[in-house]
């Protein structure tokens, strides 16, 4: 079971479209923050530090898929709940909920990976370091 951790945020004039509801991009910018407030609350190093002791520089996006269930306009307090769906053997699938207090906005599910480089700069997939899997259980 993974833990749960809260990346909250405050939709701003600018986030939003002409109709006064979220940029629908605004909200993936929000849950790849979320993404890395979770490792950093689950005691995960920054990834410049990673990638010196385990050659881990980040977790890049795969995949992702998304249900939009209600909007979010300007002055609104959004908060995005994250976890770890599924471990894999070089990524993992992590869930997003998207809520306006008791309301749920949007679902979100992405595959990532942890990431190496090689000499020539691509990167590549990596086992999943288990000392990392370890702070985020």
């Amino acid at each position: 079971m993974s833990k749960e951790v809260t990346y909250t945020v405050r939709v701003e004039f600018g986030d939003c479209d002409p109709a006064r509801i979220v940029w629908f991009p605004n909200f993936f910018r929000w849950i790849d923050a979320a993404s890395r407030h979770f490792f950093i609350e689950c005691g995960v190093p920054p990834w410049a530090e990673t990638e010196k002791t385990l050659g881990v520089i980040g977790t890049p996006l795969v995949d992702t898929k998304a249900r939009f269930l209600k909007t979010a306009t300007y002055g609104d307090r959004l908060d995005i709940v994250t976890s770890i769906g599924e471990w894999r053997g070089k990524s993992f699938t992590q869930r997003y909920r998207v809520m306006k207090g008791e309301d749920l906005l949007l679902e979100c599910e992405e595959v990532r990976i942890f990431a190496g480089r090689r000499d020539d700069g691509s990167i590549f997939a990596q086992p999943i370091p288990e000392g990392i899997r370890a702070l985020c259980e």
